[in-house]
């Protein structure tokens, strides 16, 4: 992967199938497009946050470096700070937030969302310690309404994993390197206003596309379109992200 290269990092919550509709179109565009699975590392043991930015930063070992434009979707922003952790030095160029989660550092996915909220998922669990799919947390309306394809419904679902219970309940690693790359935010869905109103605080170019949390598959040229419009210089904000619970995490609408 040269220089032009774009590493398009799936929410853990779902599979890699969510980005291949944005994938294609910027491969269209003339990018060099990767999306790695992190569907069999979620599996693996602890921790998981570095088993997963393991499974990207091997990718990035054969990219030329600073040649990189990490772009994370929903939970997949917690994951930031251990992907450049992870990756050969230089290798990330730039970091852009699709309707995603900022880094936690310190606090596990169970406290960025509502008490209630984390409380009645953890409660699903299987006694081995496997959630759900993701598209099983809601009723089956609510992801047709967001994605009425049938075809596109069927590739969302494909490949989405069980998590394991305790990935939800690890903490994020503490580590703050990711902070001096150029970072910008793509808004896709209103669950996400908190965080993209802290990455327009933080000095971030910010772009809102009006549709879903999964507008990726639905409206693919469209979100193509505003990751190559925000792909600024802006540097990530050295500033600790506050407490927050009034996000929905992997938000459907």
């Amino acid at each position: 992967m040269g220089a032009s290269g774009l590493v398009l990092v799936h929410s853990p919550l779902l599979g890699p199938n969510s980005w291949q509709p944005v994938a294609g179109v910027l491969r269209g565009h003339g990018w060099e497009v990767a999306v790695p699975s992190l569907v069999q590392a979620i599996e693996a043991p602890p921790p998981l946050y570095r088993a997963l930015a393991r499974t990207v930063a091997d990718l990035l070992a054969e990219s030329a470096a600073g040649g990189v434009m990490l772009v994370v979707h929903s939970a997949a922003g917690a994951l930031v700070p251990s992907i450049v952790e992870a990756a050969p030095r230089a290798t990330v160029s730039r970091v852009v937030f699709v309707d995603a989660t900022l880094p936690h550092p310190g606090r596990p996915w169970t406290e960025t969302v509502p008490a209630e909220m984390a409380q009645r998922l953890l409660a699903t669990a299987d006694p081995d310690g496997s959630l759900p799919p993701w598209h099983e947390w809601f009723p089956p309306r609510v992801l047709t309404e967001v994605v009425p394809n049938e075809q596109d419904r069927a590739l969302l679902v494909a490949d989405i994993p069980r998590l394991p219970r305790r990935y939800l309940e690890e903490a994020a690693p503490e580590l703050v390197s990711w902070r001096s790359l150029p970072c910008g935010y793509v808004q896709l869905s209103d669950s996400y206003n908190d965080a993209a109103e802290r990455a327009r605080r933080s000095g971030w170019p910010v772009t809102r596309v009006h549709g879903t949390h999964l507008s990726g598959l639905t409206e693919p040229m469209l979100v193509a379109d505003a990751i190559e419009a925000i792909a600024g210089v802006h540097r990530c904000s050295h500033r600790p992200a506050p407490a927050d619970r009034r996000s929905h995490g992997e938000g459907a609408r």
